[in-house]
């Protein structure tokens, strides 16, 4: 029996569509502004069905779509030179210029920025590019079947529609091949393939033929039907605002089946993503964007994959910057504990967290559980040792060589997030040791004096827990020694360490400073 969502929708696929060779899987988007994280749970939601279609011994294609032949509608925000992008509003995106000069047009920088990162999480697609296919007039067929049934197309969208479609509606849009705008009329189509329109404009009128002309294309919600049956599509998921009743997904469906003879795809509907610990709605057009590059300056790849494979489609969730990204590294190290049998749950959680486990891989699962750096533990480190990446990991001699780069992968990640968002109480550096000695009061000092007293007779061993233990019980004798409570010997230790009034547990702390290096920052007081 299917464990995973996954799972669950690759035997709904087979069973709904039957045997085939191959299945398609399709996603894609209108490349408007930066692709954000939001429309990336449909690319890796698709991805996740795919991949357990794969390991049902079916053949697969995933098509990628770029709606790249879509209207300029809006500048976003974070566009540079906003003022070139406005003269090319209501032309195709693919004729707008990338300001950055990075790219072709803007419409590919955005593409290409996606592309580039979605390997690295291990998302493979085939893609395909709206705008060379609708140049190529690829599609002439699917237009001029929607032309013969635009009556059919009308009545379908007048469904949802409160102000009718007119009676010389056309299930068209044209670009005019004067200004390249979409601001034309429709004047006329000869039942074939040779259609005639006006521009508003600049008052260009001409007749086309379908077969030869890159002018005419498909509104949103016939191409998407229309493309379903060229493609042969047999699953794609949606949004929550597409799934809506009357929405785009509705329309779609009834228009494959009636206008394209086409049954629609098997598809799902899933929901938003929240991001917690940087503010703001995420928007492609408005610029307000969180997008992939962000997500994993902070994530390993393959937690990224676990936060969407952990979660069905249809529930929100959030990516969180702020001090939740512990418990989402912790969540996910308990996981491969699970995976690996290091720790013990009942055998439908085991069975759940094995499943997820996998789809969390970007290749293969590993064949041995990897080496474990706690997240919190590694923040610690990293701020010890002042963001040295290669410092702290040669100083943990259980790390085999290809267990490495995973390794540094985190430890560059956790130091991202340490310098960008995590909270002011979270972070700490350690005094100099020339750095001049705080003012303390008379009982403050003689708990400091103490304290260099324990560390120069410790004797360490090869037992760390055991050493941290051995410590603490020291430790907790300064205080009443030296006429203070607990509570402000705690603090005094975190002040003259690292400024703070609060840190980590300190015995564990001093040991992982080593006690080399705290002596000579407590030095001073003597």
């Amino acid at each position: 029996m299917a464990v995973h969502w996954a799972d669950v929708y690759a035997e709904k696929i087979i069973r709904e569509k039957g045997e085939k060779d191959p299945y398609v899987c399709a996603s894609g988007i209108t490349p408007s502004g930066t692709v954000h994280i939001g429309n990336f749970r449909e690319i890796i939601s698709v991805e996740l069905v795919v991949r357990a279609l794969k390991e049902l011994r079916r053949n697969v294609r995933f098509i990628y779509s770029w709606d790249d032949y879509d209207v300029f509608r809006k500048v976003p925000k974070n566009m540079e030179d906003k003022q070139t992008l406005e003269q090319y509003l209501k032309k195709p995106i693919t004729l707008v210029p990338d300001t950055t000069g990075r790219w072709a047009n803007y419409a590919e920088a955005n593409e290409k920025d996606l592309e580039a990162l979605l390997h690295q999480v291990g998302v493979d697609p085939v893609y395909r590019y709206q705008a060379e296919k609708y140049r190529n007039s690829e599609y002439a067929e699917g237009i001029r079947t929607a032309l013969k049934e635009r009556d059919t197309i009308r009545d379908i969208l007048n469904k949802h529609r409160t102000q009718p479609l007119a009676e010389d509606w056309y299930p068209v849009s044209v670009f005019c091949t004067s200004c390249n705008k979409n601001t034309t009329r429709q004047l006329g189509w000869d039942g074939n393939y040779r259609l005639s329109y006006a521009c508003d404009s600049c008052g260009n009128e001409e007749t086309v033929d379908l077969r030869n002309t890159a002018a005419v294309k498909l509104p949103w919600r016939v191409d998407w039907p229309m493309r379903w049956e060229y493609e042969g599509v047999d699953f794609e998921p949606a949004g929550k605002d597409h799934h809506s009743e009357g929405g785009s997904f509705d329309t779609a469906r009834e228009i494959s089946r009636e206008v394209y003879g086409y049954q629609a795809p098997v598809t799902f509907q899933y929901d938003f993503v929240r991001i917690k610990g940087r503010g703001g709605k995420i928007s492609s057009s408005s610029g307000e964007v969180v997008g992939l590059s962000d997500v994993l300056e902070i994530y390993q790849p393959e937690i990224i994959r676990y936060l969407f494979a952990g979660t069905r489609p249809n529930s929100e969730f959030a990516i969180s910057f702020d001090l939740d990204v512990l418990k989402i590294y912790e969540d996910y190290d308990r996981c491969e504990r699970i995976y690996f049998g290091k720790e013990t749950v009942s055998e439908k959680r085991r069975e759940k967290e094995r499943r997820i486990y996998e789809l969390s891989q970007v290749g293969e699962v590993p064949a041995a559980m990897p080496y474990q750096l706690p997240f919190r533990h590694l923040c610690n480190l990293l701020q010890i040792h002042d963001g040295d990446v290669n410092g702290v990991l040669e100083r943990i001699s259980e790390i085999e060589a290809q267990q490495r780069p995973r390794l540094e992968q985190r430890a560059q990640c956790a130091w991202n997030w340490i310098t960008t968002f995590a909270p002011e109480s979270f972070r700490f550096s350690l005094r100099s040791p020339d750095a001049a000695p705080l003012e303390l009061e008379k009982e403050e000092k003689q708990a400091v004096d103490e304290t260099i007293g324990v560390l120069e007779n410790f004797q360490l061993s090869d037992d760390e827990s055991a050493d941290e233990k051995r410590l603490g019980e020291a430790l907790y004798s300064v205080p009443e020694s030296a006429g203070l409570d607990g509570k402000s010997y705690f603090k005094l230790m975190y002040r003259v360490l690292i400024e703070k009034d609060r840190g980590p547990r300190l015995a564990g702390f001093l040991l992982t400073t080593g006690l080399e290096r705290v002596l000579r920052i407590l030095s001073v007081y003597r």
